[in-house]
């Protein structure tokens, strides 16, 4: 049976002060299966007070979501911005461990750099990977929305990488009218062989690469057909689980649980359970 993860980041962020603690507290009002960590650069300077504060409490964390600004250091590249790259990693990669994690969910590019200089993204993926591994996580490379496109970079790390694993994210997809290429023939091995092996699931309402209006919002919010989603990913045989991302907090940083639990239930409604 499919699970389903909340993203941290739809609890914690600014305007709550990205305070871990307040997981505590937070993560028991969600009907959800368990949770995928958000890493924020904040928490760099004492992951180990992060690890001491979570693992006591039981959270289930299945996945973790790398720290999205170390992939800017590996596009500048050269050796410094590298060095600094792979110690971020390191971190990420043993808060993901000791917290028992399996996956890590990487922005193999990000920020106003982005994909600008692929090449040194694509190259310095294996070296990531095991790292990853080293650690016991599985790690996957999301769609994120670039000044290119996601697909294509996908394409050319699957001919230099033929075993590499994804998240498909349903928004990021969408933002560069690529949602279409999920149900396309021509990108059936994807799932054919394996290679998605999560799934973000975000609604849109924007247009084509409108980048002001990149808000995450709950399924049913944007335009996105969930329900050709969800009977698409059933046909193809996919077991595995998915995470909403959807911001529930607002400005003040109070979060809506009614919002986030009636999110879950409609997507379990989708995917056929609805008995939770």
């Amino acid at each position: 049976m499919n699970e389903l993860f909340c993203s941290t980041g739809a609890l914690i962020g600014r305007p709550n002060g990205r305070d871990y603690r307040l997981l505590k507290e937070f993560c028991p009002q969600l009907d959800c299966d368990g949770f995928e960590l958000m890493i924020y650069p904040d928490w760099y300077t004492h992951p180990e007070d992060l690890i001491a504060f979570l693992k006591p409490l039981g959270i289930r964390f299945p996945v973790l979501h790398c720290e999205k600004a170390m992939s800017e250091h590996i596009t500048k590249g050269g050796e410094e911005e590298l060095r600094e790259a792979f110690r971020l990693f390191r971190i990420n990669c043993e808060v993901a461990e000791a917290l028992g994690a399996d996956r890590m969910v990487l922005h193999l590019w990000n920020g106003v750099i982005s994909d600008s200089r692929f090449e040194n993204n694509l190259e310095a993926f294996g070296n990531l990977r095991t790292a990853a591994e080293a650690h016991g996580l599985d790690l996957l490379v999301e769609n994120v929305v670039c000044h290119q496109d996601p697909m294509t970079h996908w394409e050319e790390l699957y001919r230099a990488y033929p075993d590499i694993h994804f998240v498909f994210d349903t928004k990021m997809a969408d933002f560069h009218r690529q949602l279409e290429l999920l149900y396309d023939e021509n990108h059936a091995w994807l799932w054919q062989e394996g290679h998605i092996r999560h799934y973000h699931v975000n609604d849109y309402s924007g247009g084509y690469m409108e980048w002001n209006n990149l808000k995450v919002l709950p399924v049913g919010r944007g335009h996105i057909d969930f329900g050709r989603f969800f009977a698409f990913i059933a046909k193809t045989g996919y077991k595995g689980d998915f995470t909403l991302e959807a911001t529930g907090f607002d400005q003040t940083g109070r979060v809506n649980f009614e919002l986030l639990n009636t999110q879950f239930a409609g997507v379990r409604r989708m995917l056929g359970n609805p008995g939770r």
